[in-house]
């Protein structure tokens, strides 16, 4: 018996989760005391485009568009991929937990 599309994605956005968690985690103090993050706004397209920070796959464009992702202060490397596409590679620094990192991406088609 199959996985159904929305048992997928159902089990591709709590892994996701999970990775946007583990990321937070690494911001926690010896004190034990709440992560203080960076937010971090993306938008683009295309919106099924695969957005991994720090070599862990995120999820698509349009999750993190949708959501946003909490990144510990430090610097992190974000990639976005789709087939057919160029690859999108930037390292930024998130440093600001007051003002949200925002990133525009927008993936240029594979020439012919």
């Amino acid at each position: 018996m199959g996985v159904s599309d929305a048992q997928a994605r159902t089990r591709r956005a709590l892994a996701a989760c999970a990775v946007i968690a583990s990321l937070a985690a690494g911001a926690c103090g010896p004190s034990g005391e709440g992560a203080r993050t960076v937010s971090l706004r993306m938008r683009g397209g295309p919106p099924e485009a695969t957005v991994t920070i720090d070599e862990q796959i995120v999820g698509s464009l349009a999750m993190v568009t949708a959501r946003g992702v909490a990144l510990p202060p430090g610097v992190h490397r974000i990639s976005v991929e789709a087939a057919g596409f160029l690859p999108w590679d930037q390292i930024v620094e998130a440093k600001d937990v007051s003002a949200p990192l925002r990133l525009d991406v927008s993936l240029v088609p594979v020439p012919d």
